[in-house]
């Protein structure tokens, strides 16, 4: 497992959006835009599924994704296995969390599952000579 540094972790709650990229089981790329997310420890996020479909399908076939984030000239990808939860404590709190952010936003939202990504590596994709880097 790789470890996001305290700078990363900030980085990351502090982007409204980021991409999350997956591939069908033959390869087939798909990105999709992510605002539910959330930290659970250095080495794992939480991603809320509320409108995910060929992303859950593609998650189902290949568990392999990456998550990309940036700010100005500063940004990180995560790269991972990804495990799906649509039941137990986990999942319940984020989908009470789904609430919340449903409720005071105005519109409804529900979550159908927690996708957890499990970080195996990190890159760099600020610009400059350290672009794709690894980083952890």
């Amino acid at each position: 497992m790789a470890q996001m540094t305290q700078r990363m972790q900030e980085l990351f709650n502090t982007v409204r959006t980021a991409i999350l990229s997956t591939a069908t089981a033959d390869g087939t790329p798909n990105a999709v835009p992510v605002g539910a997310k959330k930290i659970i420890d250095s080495e794992t996020i939480l991603i809320s599924d509320q409108f995910f479909n060929k992303t859950l399908a593609n998650m189902k076939a290949n568990p392999q994704v990456a998550v990309t984030f940036w700010e100005g000239h500063e940004g990180y990808q995560l790269k991972g296995n990804v495990t799906i939860e649509t039941s137990g404590r986990r999942y319940d709190e984020t989908a009470r969390w789904i609430l919340e952010l449903s409720e005071k936003a105005g519109f409804p939202l529900k979550s159908k599952g927690a996708v957890i990504l499990h970080v195996k590596e990190i890159f760099g994709v600020s610009p400059g000579p350290g672009a794709g880097k690894q980083l952890a």
